[in-house]
């Protein structure tokens, strides 16, 4: 490694200690799991070049075909709302750049992810085998539908609005399964945790946030 490199390094190394500090531990986050991965996971890996110098900003950043990269404290709330233990099977709604993905790949048994966006899946997809994150495996489709193929899961993580809670994904999460979902129009969303208790529902608001829509047969018909 020459020095210049050893130092841009380092550089993005001390950006993600002060993230974890400053944007999540100082605004709530408790989950160590979640804060460990979230200090060592390179954030600028999964954003455009022009945007590395951002990559540890308190902001969503844009990775093209009109989707975000979330911002990092949204990123760990919803992360730290499913209560990960590191054995489940997780199914995640909205691949983008693969930084959440990657996330997942290191708090959890194994991950199947589901983009709408080819050019985004095929990116990530590289990326992430770049990465080392070997247990994970994504699609290409209409995430609002799931992946009836590999249900049931521990846990669903969404990462756009819906009108409402897809029903395919309810009927795709384990018996005491989990998910966290943002549901609303643009800009009056709550993001949402879902456990499943006794084959029914049990769904509790967590804060108001802001996403992208989720564009599905199960979600909005296009964009906002």
């Amino acid at each position: 490694m020459n020095p210049s490199s050893k130092t841009q390094t380092d550089r993005f190394a001390a950006q993600r200690q002060e993230m974890v500090k400053t944007q999540l531990r100082q605004r709530g986050v408790r989950d160590e799991r979640v804060l460990a991965v979230m200090e060592s996971v390179p954030r600028h890996e999964f954003v455009l070049v022009d945007d590395h110098q951002n990559a540890y900003a308190d902001s969503p950043l844009p990775i093209g075909e009109g989707q975000t990269v979330s911002q990092p404290l949204i990123v760990a709330i919803m992360l730290e709302a499913l209560a990960l233990q590191g054995s489940e099977i997780v199914l995640e709604v909205g691949t983008g750049s693969g930084y959440q993905t990657a996330l997942l790949a290191r708090l959890v048994q194994q991950v199947y992810s589901i983009e709408r966006f080819p050019v985004l899946a095929q990116s990530a997809s590289e990326r992430l085998q770049r990465l080392g994150h070997n247990n994970v495996a994504l699609f290409t489709g209409d995430g609002s539908l799931g992946l009836p193929e590999k249900a049931p899961f521990d846990c669903i993580i969404v990462s756009a609005a819906a009108p409402r809670i897809p029903q395919p994904l309810l009927e795709q999460l384990r018996p005491q399964g989990r998910m966290v979902i943002p549901v609303g129009p643009a800009y009056s969303q709550q993001l949402q945790l879902v456990q499943m208790r006794d084959g029914q529902a049990v769904i509790k608001s967590i804060e108001g946030c802001r996403f992208v829509p989720l564009i599905g047969s199960q979600g909005y018909d296009r964009g906002w």
